[in-house]
């Protein structure tokens, strides 16, 4: 269904900046003209009541691996983007890699924009990659319109995107910090990492490998980096909670320092992984539950600034499910559509509001993309980027029936809440 260029959405809850009130949003070709009081709507104007749904902001998910060109074959424009509008998500932003080529190039740039062309069901922007011998290219790849850049410490996983050493980060992020652009960084060390030890369908064969020590040294290292540079610099995917004092050092300095987590390392615990359940697999990995509290904790207080999913797909074999071994196994997990019920189920059980999910979702991701302007709230002049959803209903996720392209996640067969009703990009109706 399109909408027509003008409309009206009423809800005796919306969620405002300044708060959860009762409100009729005008949407006028594209976005939010008016927010007023629910009877004053004006007659004859067209209006869809949806009662006491809540109308939220579209989620901003600036994490997430699409692989289109090259990877096609792992997920695509067109399936993440009907999986993301069907999880309430209305922005996403592209990471440089698991794509042939990487986005570390202008052309590289203009490639992923032409794969995606006419295949989005909502918005797509890019980050651009940051490897070792690329700093000459930076400046021309962020005013093609790359966002901002992302750069891996330990090996990626896929050759065509090399993790960089220190010494090239010493090159690149005075250049970033010129431009005044963000660098993503996954953080974690090489040399902590540790090889396989005991079996490796057990669960805690794989966390070893991957130990917290392996994050916090390479969060010191950028906060580090980022005093010497002041290049604003965001951490990807945190999950060793025993990072966070370093995290808090950096934010009573005045740093450029931005964080995220995801659903997953706020949802599960590491001593309920099942043996062999590959879906799991992640990098870094999910812990264990002391650690998961702390970082709901942290991300309570703000130290902890966003949640978004790091969805990372790929085809179904990479997941070594039949052999259920964690070490060989592709380290991703596939979330898009489940990603708002996982946050809102974990969050409501710790006391936290629907206007905080709205925060971590969908406002402070916005503004680490530099679409704070535009997306992230509901607000007058923003884009009607909107999602309707009954945070009181519950659903059960079926791997089979989700909308990305291969149907393995490890929500499957979990009772979730927040049911999605509607979602609308620009004010036309994609759910």
């Amino acid at each position: 269904m399109i909408l027509s260029s003008t409309l009206t959405l009423r809800s005796s809850r919306v969620v405002l900046p300044d708060g959860i009130r009762p409100a009729a949003v005008r949407v006028e070709n594209g976005r939010i003209a008016a927010i007023r009081a629910p009877q004053d709507v004006p007659q004859g104007e067209e209006v869809v009541d949806v009662g006491a749904s809540v109308i939220m902001p579209g989620l901003v998910d600036t994490h997430v691996h699409i692989n289109e060109p090259g990877r096609t074959q792992w997920e695509g424009f067109e399936t993440a983007t009907r999986a993301a509008a069907a999880g309430g998500i209305t922005t996403l932003v592209d990471m440089p890699l698991n794509s042939i080529p990487a986005t570390t190039s202008v052309a590289a740039l203009e490639m992923k924009r032409a794969a995606a062309a006419g295949k989005c069901a909502v918005d797509v922007h890019f980050w651009g990659g940051v490897v070792p011998g690329m700093t000459d290219s930076l400046r021309s790849l962020y005013h093609a319109g790359a966002l901002g850049f992302k750069c891996f410490l330990v090996p990626s996983g896929v050759d065509e995107f090399p993790h960089v050493t220190e010494a090239d980060l010493r090159q690149a992020m005075p250049v970033l910090a010129e431009l005044g652009v963000v660098l993503l960084v996954h953080a974690e060390l090489p040399e902590e990492l540790r090889g396989a030890r005991g079996n490796p369908r057990q669960y805690p064969a794989y966390l070893a490998s991957r130990p917290r020590k392996a994050e916090d040294a390479a969060i010191d290292l950028m906060v580090d980096l980022c005093r010497e540079f002041r290049t604003p610099v965001h951490i990807v995917h945190l999950s060793s909670s025993d990072a966070l004092p370093s995290i808090e050092q950096a934010r009573q300095e005045g740093l450029p320092l931005t964080v995220e987590t995801c659903p997953h390392y706020l949802f599960f615990e590491a001593e309920s992984i099942p043996v062999g359940a590959t879906e799991y697999k992640c990098a870094p990995p999910i812990r264990e539950a002391e650690n998961r509290e702390r970082l709901w904790a942290a991300l309570g207080t703000g130290l902890i600034d966003m949640v978004v999913t790091d969805h990372s797909p790929c085809v179904p074999e990479m997941k070594q499910a039949a052999s259920g071994d964690f070490m060989k196994a592709w380290g991703g997990i596939a979330s898009l559509e489940c990603s708002l019920s996982a946050v809102w189920t974990a969050a409501r059980k710790r006391g936290y509001g629907i206007d905080r999910v709205a925060q971590w979702m969908s406002e402070r991701p916005a503004r680490l993309a530099g679409l704070d302007g535009r997306k992230g709230r509901i607000a007058v002049g923003y884009d009607a980027d909107l999602v309707v959803w009954d945070p009181e209903g519950r659903w059960l996720c079926r791997a089979a029936r989700l909308r990305q392209r291969h149907k393995i996640t490890p929500y499957d067969g979990m009772e979730l809440d927040g049911v999605i009703q509607a979602v609308y990009s620009h004010g036309q109706q994609v759910l």
